[in-house]
């Protein structure tokens, strides 16, 4: 039976981002259903993380309108975004390499935290319940993902396929209801790569996230996505389901070769 794709919750129109003089971003325009797999995809270049980074608050474009869950988002920040319940992971792994699995899914927690600094520090009253709340629910994504084993391993110790996915588990501890993964398998082997997809569905699938992707593996994206939009140049060539974007001959020129 297939999955039940629900409202629009994120409506990006007319964006276009400049820095100086280069254009990142042209009059793009696409949008994000709820409970869906959203990929970006396109040749380096393109201006997929420049979208992410939009999405997330990072950048703000000089024109165009964000629409998030109806309302209109203006000059959001990323620790806006974060409490909106949107996270997010890195091109480049951005994790506190000397702490461990645990403690760096624990800070995850953050925004859920109330307690103060001074409490946290004597872990007295609400700091010390608060932590036990938190360190349940980070326990169960450490199950989630299987990665018990190494719950207590300092991150620099590990393998880099172990380390993207515990940058999954420190996203996924923020409890988020859309996901933003910017190339979460790139450079991953195939069995790596085989386990990253299957927790990306499940993520979908049992928590109802909603997930905007953006993957340079083809078959993986054609897999796992529900819709896909491509950007070339920093313009959008291509938007629909996998077999119509397959199908696109802008995409298939710019991106996937006449070999394909």
């Amino acid at each position: 039976m297939s999955k039940k794709i629900g409202d629009v919750i994120l409506d990006l129109q007319n964006i276009s981002l400049r820095f100086g003089g280069v254009k990142a971003l042209t009059d793009i325009s696409f949008n994000v259903r709820e409970h869906e797999i959203r990929a970006i995809i396109g040749p380096n270049g393109a201006g997929k993380s420049s979208m992410l980074n939009v999405i997330n608050g990072v950048y703000h474009p000089q024109e165009g309108k964000i629409m998030f869950r109806g309302t209109e988002r203006k000059k959001m920040e990323p620790h806006m975004a974060a409490r909106q319940n949107i996270a997010r992971t890195f091109q480049n792994i951005a994790l506190f390499k000397g702490m461990t699995v645990l403690d760096n899914i624990m800070t995850g927690r953050i925004t859920k935290m109330k307690a103060n600094f001074i409490e946290h520090a004597l872990w007295f009253g609400r700091a010390k319940k608060e932590e036990l709340e938190h360190r349940k629910v980070v326990e169960e994504v450490i199950d989630f993902l299987e990665i018990q084993h190494i719950r207590k391993t300092p991150v620099n110790r590990l393998p880099y396929g172990l380390q993207k996915r515990v940058e999954l588990a420190r996203a996924l501890a923020a409890e988020p209801t859309m996901l933003l993964l910017d190339e979460p398998m790139a450079g991953m082997n195939v069995e790596e790569k085989q386990d990253m997809c299957r927790f990306i569905l499940d993520v979908n699938d049992q928590f109802g996230t909603t997930i905007v992707l953006i993957e340079h593996d083809m078959g993986v994206v054609m897999d796992i996505s529900d819709r896909v939009v491509v950007l070339d140049y920093g313009k959008k060539i291509g938007d629909g389901v996998p077999d119509e974007v397959k199908n696109n001959e802008d995409v298939i020129k710019a991106y996937l070769g006449a070999g394909h």
